[in-house]
């Protein structure tokens, strides 16, 4: 198995964390719950450093090596930052309470209505 970690500063890119949460939702989760060989991405942000990027989770080194859509790349205007890759010495899955980990995150989390 491999893992990766990628991401964007965002700063003079014409893109916020917000507008990237709208590319997730509208097309980015989508498009890569098809992806041959990805066992897990999730995408991260950090707002104080105006960076996002993601970590996925490959099956093996040869789907790491396959090319992936560009798309975020071409939103935000130049590629990732910061692109490593690493072999993945141990998994676990803890206790957990959520029935899956598709559909979770901000992104994909409806607002709550302001109250009066």
């Amino acid at each position: 198995m491999k893992a990766a970690v990628v991401w964007w500063e965002l700063a003079g890119s014409g893109q916020t964390i917000a507008s990237l949460r709208a590319f997730l939702r509208d097309e980015a989760v989508d498009r890569f719950a098809g992806i041959e060989g990805l066992r897990l991405k999730f995408w991260i942000s950090d707002p104080e450093t105006e960076r996002w990027g993601a970590v996925l989770l490959w099956e093996s080194a040869e789907a790491a090596a396959a090319p992936l859509p560009a798309r975020a790349a071409e939103l935000i205007g130049r590629p990732p930052a910061h692109r490593t890759l690493f072999d993945v010495e141990a998994t676990v899955e803890g206790v957990f309470s959520l029935p899956t980990l598709s559909g979770q995150g901000l992104a994909l989390t409806p607002p709550t209505p302001n109250k009066p």
